[in-house]
């Protein structure tokens, strides 16, 4: 088991309400279009699927997907869309959990990859997904740039949201790599619920050197699913590392 937070029942059953937005015609068009066309005519594997935002309708433009996810009751609201035999979900961790078969696309969307809070299980996580990819086939990670230009010497907080539902801010660990992400989320009775949930943090370089240790060539990073330049101002970017023929 990795160090992973869990997914409580209650956090999984409030996910789609919570991520509507994520779930846009606008956010997954150009994410489906871009993991469909590395996919080809052959088999995506998604790392912490989730509740099947992205694995879901990838599956229904035709592309054969295999989840893997550490939260059982994530798995469970998936299952409520779609039946095992049609996208089949195996209960495990990202770094260290094997499916038979190998795959032309392995990805792992919306900054999942902070969620293993140590880099030992961040590598591992490469190596899982070499070990499942085709010669030629990618890996996929979609990932946000650590905010630290926001963060003056003496200042703990960075906000990533202030909304009239929602306020939120991470706090950060500079020596470890670790940020916490500090929820308050206004409830339809009025009340707030406050939560958080810890990440390590990487930079897009540590990343590429992640991929190196696994065998795996940096194709590509764009700065977005729409393939907009990846510049030192962005705020975030989807990198593309291919195993070797």
């Amino acid at each position: 088991m990795t160090s992973s937070e869990l997914w409580t029942r209650a956090s999984a059953d409030r996910y789609d309400a919570e991520e509507r937005a994520m779930s846009s015609a606008a956010v997954l068009g150009p994410t489906l279009d871009f993991l469909a066309e590395l996919a080809g005519d052959g088999r995506a594997l998604e790392f912490a699927i989730g509740t099947g935002r992205v694995g879901v309708p990838l599956r229904e433009r035709g592309v054969p997907v295999v989840g893997i996810e550490l939260s059982p009751h994530m798995a469970a609201v998936l299952r409520r869309k779609t039946d095992e035999e049609t996208l089949p979900v195996v209960i495990g961790d990202m770094a260290t959990t094997t499916v038979p078969g190998t795959f032309t696309l392995v990805y792992l969307v919306y900054n999942t990859i902070t969620n293993l809070l140590s880099q030992d299980e961040q590598v591992a996580c490469f190596r899982n997904a070499a070990r499942h990819l085709a010669p030629g086939g990618r890996f996929v990670i979609e990932l946000g740039v650590p905010p630290l230009r926001f963060l003056p010497p003496g200042q703990a907080a960075v906000p990533f949201d202030v909304s009239e539902r929602h306020l939120g801010f991470d706090t950060f660990d500079l020596a470890e790599q670790i940020l916490v992400s500090h929820h308050f989320t206004r409830d339809d009775d009025g009340r707030y619920r406050r939560g958080n949930s810890r990440h390590r943090y990487a930079w897009p370089a540590e990343l590429d050197l992640m991929a190196r240790l696994a065998g795996l060539e940096r194709e590509r990073r764009v700065a977005d699913w729409d393939g907009s330049p990846f510049t030192q101002d962005s705020t975030g970017h989807v990198s593309v590392w291919r195993k070797p023929l």
